[in-house]
């Protein structure tokens, strides 16, 4: 085993996974924030503008995922980190302060710009950074800041959002309580901006820097190299776990709580109630995967992910289909999300950090990341068209038959990469 510090490593670990407490803050917290929102800028009956509201930050992350990569191998991974830190702020201070509805998308943007910057260099920082026999555990410590931003923003709003039966209170939801939901994603920002002045450069990048390059190249690769015949096969293995873990449906369970426990028979409060339990659920399954992915490995994970998801949606699909109702479809529901917080959550980050080569790694890492959130998009955009077609029991059959596919893939073609190092899984992939 290497020595290092340990302290100083779990530091550096847990400021660049602030980026992922970010992500899943600014990612969720809008929910709480739409039907205030919505009243304050006159766009209630409007389903064109409240689509672009909810929207406009998932571009941005398109946007960010796709040039992170090329500027964290020109010019580092730390500044791009405190690069998305200062988006995170500005968004947070700027979103709850316009009135002008186009300032807020823009607004919204920015933080977009975050996440995707964010979500694609914090998984690989801390890879980089992580000695071989803990990378794993490290690298998920960025899922479980996600998933506890997701259950913050969840509280915040809850908290914040005062009873709307009273005509007060609604007065201050309209005009004040959406602002301090996002105004509240400050504090954690700030933060996340100024330790990341404290952390070093990842050692893979300075490595880049000062090494020749084998094949007498420039140190940055570029999408043309990514796409050259001897990458195709990790890049595909790649690009496939990342809209996966999209397309596994999982993240519907948050978008659209509203319809899925409705539509299992339960009134307003009680969906409120369901909601707290499924993020609950999501925090303490991320804790079980600190502990398993380096014990199980990656590859039994994400196949049992795959899998399980599959029988889960099956089983869903029918009880939909056979109008069942209560305690059996919130049990499911709690399944679904127990099974992704301990598998295609955490291990999709780790194997896209730990599959590519150091040279291709933050071109690739980017790229992957793009068509996660492209898979997001979609996912996201499709549900409400696939819910009132085919019913709730075709949309759940529908992803558990994408589950079982996946399934068949990984199982073919996804290696296990668990204590193997960056450079010994370089010589294994890429032949």
């Amino acid at each position: 085993m290497q020595n290092y510090n340990k302290a100083f490593l779990y530091f550096i670990c847990a400021v660049s996974a602030m980026g992922g407490l970010l992500f899943g803050y600014d990612w969720v917290v809008i929910g709480g924030a739409k039907p205030f929102y919505e009243l304050f800028f006159g766009i209630s009956h409007s389903p064109l503008m409240q689509g672009v509201a909810m929207t406009t930050a998932l571009v941005g992350c398109l946007v960010g995922a796709m040039v992170a990569g090329a500027a964290a191998d020109k010019y580092g991974r730390k500044p791009l980190l405190m690069l998305a830190a200062v988006f995170f702020t500005v968004s947070a201070i700027a979103t709850g302060l316009f009135n002008n509805f186009t300032l807020f998308n823009i607004a919204r943007f920015v933080g977009g710009i975050g996440i995707g910057v964010a979500s694609a260099l914090a998984p690989m920082y801390i890879a980089e950074v992580s000695p071989t026999e803990i990378r794993g555990r490290m690298v998920s410590l960025n899922q479980m800041t996600i998933v506890l931003g997701i259950l913050s923003a969840q509280i915040v709003n809850m908290l914040l959002a005062k009873d709307t039966t009273v005509a007060e209170s609604q007065t201050w939801n309209v005009d004040w309580g959406w602002r301090w939901m996002f105004w509240a994603e400050t504090i954690p920002a700030a933060l996340f901006l100024v330790m990341s002045f404290f952390i070093p450069e990842s050692p893979v990048f300075l490595k880049m820097k000062t090494e020749p390059q084998t094949e007498g190249k420039a140190s940055e690769a570029g999408l043309g190299e990514l796409f050259q015949g001897k990458y195709g096969k990790v890049l595909l293995l790649g690009l496939v776990i990342a809209v996966f873990q999209q397309w596994c449906g999982t993240n519907v369970i948050f978008n659209y709580a509203q319809e899925i426990f409705v539509g299992a028979g339960f009134d307003v409060d009680g969906m409120f109630i369901n909601i707290v339990i499924t993020g609950i659920a999501n925090v303490v399954f991320t804790f079980v995967a600190l502990y398993t992915i380096e014990k199980w490995g990656r590859r039994t994970l994400i196949l049992i992910g795959a899998g399980g998801l599959g029988v889960i949606y099956l089983t869903l699909g029918t009880c939909y289909f056979l109008g069942m109702t209560g305690i059996l479809m919130v049990t499911l529901v709690v399944a679904a999300i127990s099974v992704y917080a301990m598998t295609l959550g955490p291990v999709t980050w780790t194997l896209l950090a730990e599959i590519f080569p150091n040279r291709i790694r933050g071109i690739a890492m980017a790229t992957c990341t793009f068509a996660l959130w492209v898979g997001c998009c979609t996912l996201t955009f499709s549900f409400p068209s696939m819910n009132v077609a085919l019913g709730s029991s075709g949309t759940f059959w529908i992803y558990s038959a994408i589950c079982l596919c996946a399934f068949i893939f990984l199982f073919r073609h996804c290696p296990e990469t668990k204590g193997k190092s960056l450079e010994e899984l370089e010589k294994e992939l890429i032949k």
